[in-house]
Order: structure tokens, then C-alpha cells, then sequence
């Protein structure tokens, strides 16, 4: 499987990508505030890519539950000196997590080369941007809105809801003009889910596989772990590690991290598993 974004191509056959997270925000669930100065966003994400992060997903906006849409322009604002610094210095791949497609055309014109969507197109706007720069795209399901996305979520089959969902999302795209080798889905792990949900989705992700796109998973620190485990967020590492871990093996092809270094391993070892498991498989048949 390749994935296509802009003049990046990835062979997604054999390797997952790991995915940095920089959150250039003041209410992140996870590091609030801590990379909102231009500067201490930028040097974090240049130690993410030293630690190996294959993409940079830089976002503006948190999209915690309960919090609120933040405007373009106030984005616009926060993200553009980090992005301009991080595409002079060249290395990882960046995305932008927006569901803005103002903020993303502006990202890509930069010299972004994905968009991560968490409404998956919500914007009317944002396949034509998407699709116009041949960037990549994921495609996120989310049971309402940030705000609302937690109150009481209620699924018959969560796997089976959310692959039909994002099967009709990544068919939107392609009629809306953007390229099927530039579209990954993401399950949407934490968005308008119980952490019953989450596990079961994690625990099901090879039905997702089936879709034909690149499956992306974010599980970092989020509090479904910390619902299993009894952690606080900043303790949620092992659980983070071992959800990325099976997820990996389970045919994800993109990992979305705050902990690069330790994430690169974690997911080295599953690609080696699930690589002898898929031999293994060849010889039996």
C-alpha cells in the first residue's frame, strides 16, 4: 500500500509511520499550553523528528472533549511561524490538524503536505483544497462535535457503524475530487466514544483494514487509558505504548504520538511480529 502526499510518497507495504504530536495550543488535554510560544513548538518538533517521528502533526485548535471551535484566523496566527520554520529546516513530513480549509490552504501552500481532518470533510470547502494540492488526507470519524462528541455515546456495532461511516466519507472525497492514494481513515479513537468503544475498535481494527486505505490510530495518553490503567495523563505512557503496539500489529499503518522515541520502538517490535506472523501464514497456505 502507498500513501501519497504531495511529493511525498510512502511504501506503506511493510513499515508504520510514526506521527509526532505538537500541539501549538493553551488547552490541550495533554501538554496545555506548553508549546504555544512559536518557539518552544518549533524546537519541539524538531526533537520529535530527532526521535524519529516520520510526520509532524501540528494543530491549533484542541479538540478535547468540551472545548470550542477556535477561530482561522486566531490558528492562522499561532500555527504559520512554526510551519514556515519547520518546511526552511526540511526532514519530517508535516500535517496539519485542522478541519479549517482556510487554515489549511494556507498550511499547504507553505509547504505542508497533509491535512488531518477530524470531521472528515466537514468543511465543505476542504476536499477542494485537499484534493487541488494532492496533499494527504485523513478522514477521522467523530460522533458529533468536540463540545457535545462525549455526551452518552451509543453504538449497536461500533466497528461495523464507524467502517461504514468512513467508508461513505472516503467515497465523498473521491467524488469531491481528491485522489484515493492521498486518503487514510482514522477511527477516531477517544471522538464521541465510551472506552468500551475504544477497545473494542482497537481489538476489531483489522475489519477496518479492509477498507483499503491506510489506517491511522491516535490512543496516546487518552483517558480511556487512564480509565483502564486508573492513571492520570501524565502516567498514561505504558498504556499508550501497548495500545500503539496493537494496533500496529493489527494493521495500522500510521501511529499518532506525543512520545516519539519510545513510540518508534514500541511499533518497530509489532511490525517484526506481525512480519512473522504474515510468513508464517505464507508457509502454512
Amino acid at each position: 500500500m502507498r500513501w501519497r502526499c504531495r511529493d511525498r510518497f510512502f511504501d506503506l507495504a511493510e513499515r508504520t509511520l510514526v506521527m509526532g504530536v505538537v500541539n501549538v495550543t493553551p488547552d490541550s488535554f495533554s501538554d496545555g499550553g506548553r508549546f504555544l510560544d512559536p518557539s518552544a513548538a518549533i524546537e519541539h518538533a524538531r526533537r520529535l523528528a530527532r526521535e524519529g517521528a516520520d510526520i509532524l502533526d501540528l494543530g491549533a485548535e484542541s479538540t478535547r472533549p468540551g472545548s470550542q471551535p477556535v477561530p482561522a484566523a486566531e490558528q492562522l496566527r499561532r500555527l504559520m511561524p512554526v510551519v514556515e520554520a519547520l518546511v526552511a529546516g526540511g526532514g519530517a513530513a508535516l500535517s496539519i490538524d485542522t478541519s479549517s480549509a482556510t487554515v489549511a490552504e494556507h498550511a499547504l501552500t507553505a509547504g505542508a503536505v497533509i491535512v488531518n481532518d477530524v470531521t472528515a470533510l466537514g468543511d465543505p470547502a476542504m476536499a477542494a483544497v485537499a484534493g487541488g494540492a494532492g496533499a494527504g488526507l485523513v478522514l477521522m470519524h467523530m460522533r458529533g462535535m468536540p463540545a457535545t462528541m462525549q455526551e452518552e455515546p451509543a453504538y449497536a456495532d461500533v466497528t461495523a457503524e464507524v467502517r461504514a461511516w468512513l467508508a461513505e466519507r472516503v467515497e465523498g472525497a473521491r467524488r469531491a475530487g481528491v485522489a484515493e492514494d492521498c486518503i487514510a481513515v482514522d477511527p477516531g479513537i477517544g471522538f464521541g466514544k465510551t472506552a468500551r468503544h475504544n477497545l473494542e475498535l482497537l481489538s476489531r481494527l483489522e475489519e477496518l483494514t479492509l477498507l483499503g486505505r491506510p489506517v491511522v490510530v491516535g490512543a496516546s495518553r487518552k483517558s480511556f487509558i487512564g480509565r483502564v490503567l486508573d492513571l492520570p495523563v501524565e502516567s498514561r505512557l505504558e498504556g499508550s505504548l501497548a495500545a500503539a503496539a496493537v494496533a500496529t500489529f493489527l494493521g495500522a499503518r500510521i501511529v499518532r504520538t506525543h512520545d516519539v522515541a519510545e513510540t518508534v520502538r514500541a511499533v518497530r517490535l509489532a511490525e517484526a511480529i506481525r512480519s512473522a506472523r504474515r510468513a508464517a501464514n505464507a508457509e502454512g497456505g
